[in-house]
């Protein structure tokens, strides 16, 4: 099992920036790929954001390409996302998520955490 806890949450205008962290426990961290997904009320979860297990390959959904940064610290068992030129669009609970490789399905990931909650005001 793997435990995820996501930090970093609250409210912030529009323009402005947010870093969310997981830490992970349980498990190897470096052993998974991990992953950013979000979901705004009435909506399905959608993919935000992965990182390979080393770190050396990201991706991203094109709507937060060159505003959001995925990176890792495998010594410190924890993924970052930071956010910047937030829109209120990006209002949504966001979720960190570990599977073994990576992947931008929301499906193929095993484990989850409970979600922080962004919201940006306009």
């Amino acid at each position: 099992q793997v435990q995820l806890v996501e930090s970093g949450g609250g409210l912030v205008q529009a323009g402005g920036s947010l870093r969310l962290s997981c830490a992970a426990s349980g498990r190897t961290f470096s052993n998974y790929a991990m992953g950013w997904f979000r979901q705004a009320p009435g909506k399905e979860r959608e993919f935000v954001a992965a990182i390979s297990r080393n770190g050396g390959d990201t991706y991203y959904t094109d709507s937060v390409k060159g505003r959001f940064t995925i990176s890792r610290d495998n010594a410190k068992n924890t993924v970052y996302l930071q956010m910047d030129k937030l829109k209120p669009e990006d209002t949504a609970v966001y979720y960190c998520a570990a599977r073994r490789f990576v992947g931008i399905a929301a499906h193929q990931y095993d484990y989850w955490g409970r979600g922080t909650q962004v919201t940006v005001s306009s």
